[in-house]
């Protein structure tokens, strides 16, 4: 029976890519940074685990809890919305350390237990801004565009010992609230200068009123396809409308 955790876990894709690993009979370690046994199952095969990703503390302390594992989804991340002239630099930083620093020490804290075994799966989970031009992520896209770079070339260095390396990469759902977490309660005229207000009004709705979008599960069976995956295939779109991208791309 295969182990896998999974950073992220009290919503969204994280809880959803639990749950579904759960069902398919894997040990899933659900780790939160504010854990919760209310939003999944009990069960003697899954464990939530507190994990702050930003903290190396919380890391090794995660590791431990969690023992053995084969493969390691980094999902946790953080949202931004909002014109880049307008965002602090503060608020730059506290992206880039969950959404790439985190990403990054997660990985490099596994890596040791799936070299010297000679197999394991890493999964970054990214985004589908990777993959077009979209208005009002500039921090949002450039933190995950550095985890595709990070993780092409982490794919080559772990080949050569049985470890792979994907990306996965969902669209825009609707039901993970990224827009309201993003905003923090404001309004996008709150969080723009002035000057860009009309157009970002106009880039905001263009995107609500898209006509495909991307479900919960749509972003945890993908991220089992990367799992399983032998072909050497690095990047999986999740969601019609992260796959309509890829493939205009």
């Amino acid at each position: 029976m295969k182990t896998i955790l999974i950073t992220g876990t009290s919503s969204g894709y994280g809880r959803e890519t639990a749950l579904h690993f759960h069902s398919q009979g894997w040990n899933v370690i659900a780790t939160m940074r504010r854990p919760r046994t209310d939003v999944l199952p009990e069960s003697d095969r899954l464990r939530v685990v507190e994990l702050d990703v930003t903290r190396p503390e919380s890391i090794a302390a995660a590791f431990d809890a969690a023992g053995p594992i084969d493969v390691l989804v980094n999902n946790a991340g953080v949202p931004s919305i909002g014109v880049f002239e307008g965002t602090p630099m503060d608020r730059v930083r506290d992206v880039f350390e969950t959404n790439t620093f985190g990403v990054m020490a997660m990985t490099q804290a596994v890596l040791p237990q799936l070299r010297e075994r000679g197999s394991g799966v890493v999964v970054n989970v990214t985004s589908s801004v990777v993959l077009g031009h979209m208005p009002l992520s500039a921090v949002y896209k450039a933190s995950k565009m550095a985890i595709e770079g990070f993780t092409a070339s982490l794919a080559l260095e772990l080949a050569p010992f049985g470890v792979r390396a994907k990306a996965v990469e969902p669209g825009a759902c609707l039901t993970t609230n990224f827009a309201a977490n993003a905003m923090n309660g404001a309004s996008l005229d709150e969080l723009v200068p002035a000057a860009y207000a009309p157009w970002a009004q106009k880039a905001m709705g263009d995107f609500t009123g898209q006509d495909l979008f991307t479900r919960e599960s749509d972003v945890a069976e993908t991220v089992w396809r990367a799992v399983h995956d032998t072909t050497g295939q690095l990047r999986f779109p999740a969601g019609a409308d992260a796959v309509q991208l890829a493939q205009a791309k």
